[in-house]
């Protein structure tokens, strides 16, 4: 595609200001930089809604006030036909010329990394690094001829509807697990009556947690390696990780107090996004906001998975009234447990191998999308 494609956004798009007068509108809504709506977190308890802006199918909103710190514009366009109402703070708009954009085109350069660069450079100089309304309408796009749109939004599609069904069947997948778990460790176990070998015990005497740490951020030597380095913010949503989005050298590793955990380590996020437990996919190092679990030599690790699981949703539930913001190694000392004989959870882990190995190809296959989906949005800035 030439650059001489390229065409002022501000020529292709319009404000739109509806604003909620009626309160007819309830689902109030936020942008997170994966550039979708997501369900507000905000407290609008005693808020009046009715100066909320109304966004109706095909419409995009965006917050222009954080751009430099995250270095994305959150942006995301509303593909239902249910209103949603956002912050009065966000810019709405629509596409005026329909004929020439396609809205799903449309979002699908907001979504390339070469958009996000070019408005980190437009940022303003305050505090959180806004981006003013005309700069974004000065930015410039690639619009070839709309039947090339289609062509890119049905590919680009089909790989998302083809990750929405993997994610789907994940989900069943996990949820047998999950269920298989508690038939057998949980549902109707009475900790006063155990079966012969079951016992309770402490948390922290049935696994041992380990530490992480984080090579010098100034030391670029440490940095941009080949080991991935995890963090909170690298956590997916299912069950196993398998990329961080950084990464260190081996000198970084050897000059920090984390280490190289194997495969099929278990780590549980204990600051920022806290109380999330995965799978590593590949051996990776990792920050000290988490807890990592080796699992070498054992053959119970999905077991061990599902218990982890447990005993957090456990913590979670008696953290009612407080907030969840950290876990500390104390708060795994005090969890007392039952703790079943070996033979049961091997037993356990020979059940759900085939769950947990079909979950951890369909994740290894949404990664390979996802990577597809970077190649096609990366082919429009070409």
């Amino acid at each position: 595609m030439s650059k001489t494609n390229y065409k002022r956004l501000g020529d292709y798009i319009r404000e739109v200001d509806v604003r909620n007068r009626d309160l007819k509108v309830t689902r109030l809504m936020g942008i997170n930089i994966g550039k979708y709506f997501m369900p507000s977190v905000a407290n609008v308890i005693g808020t009046d809604l009715s100066n909320y802006k109304v966004v109706a199918k095909n419409q995009f909103a965006c917050n222009l006030m954080h751009v430099g710190r995250d270095e994305k514009i959150p942006m995301a366009m509303l593909e239902n036909n249910e209103f949603v109402i956002v912050s009065p703070a966000y810019f709405v708009f629509q596409i005026s010329q329909l004929e020439s954009l396609l809205p799903e085109y449309l979002m699908m350069w907001f979504r390339n990394s070469h958009f996000d660069k070019e408005a980190w450079f437009y940022t303003d100089c305050d505090v959180r690094g806004g981006m003013t309304k005309s700069a974004l309408l000065d930015m410039k796009l690639p619009i070839p001829p709309i039947d090339q749109q289609r062509k890119l939004v049905a590919e680009y599609n089909a790989i998302q509807q083809r990750i929405k069904l993997n994610e789907q069947l994940i989900v069943k997948l996990e949820e047998t697990a999950q269920a298989i778990y508690r038939k057998m460790f949980v549902d109707g176990i009475d900790k006063n009556n155990l079966p012969d070998g079951w016992r309770i015990n402490r948390f922290t005497n049935i696994l041992k947690l380990s530490g992480g740490g984080t090579p010098d951020t100034s030391n670029l030597t440490y940095w941009n390696g080949n080991i991935p380095f995890f963090s909170p913010a690298d956590i997916s949503n299912g069950y196993y990780t398998f990329t961080t989005e950084k990464h260190i050298s081996k000198e970084g590793l050897n000059n920090c107090s984390s280490r190289l955990y194997p495969q099929d380590s278990i780590f549980i996020t204990a600051r920022g996004t806290v109380g999330k437990v995965t799978i590593i996919g590949v051996p990776m190092a990792m920050n000290q906001s988490c807890y990592g679990i080796d699992v070498t030599n054992c053959n119970y690790v999905y077991y061990i998975h599902q218990f982890v699981l447990d005993i957090i949703e456990k913590m979670r539930k008696e953290a009612i009234g407080a907030v969840f913001s950290a876990l500390v190694t104390k708060d795994f000392e005090i969890q007392i447990t039952v703790d079943p004989p070996e033979k049961e959870k091997i037993k356990y882990n020979t059940k759900v191998t085939y769950l947990y190995s079909k979950i951890k190809y369909l994740s290894i296959e949404n990664n390979i999308l996802i990577k597809l989906q970077s190649l096609l949005l990366t082919k429009m800035g070409q």
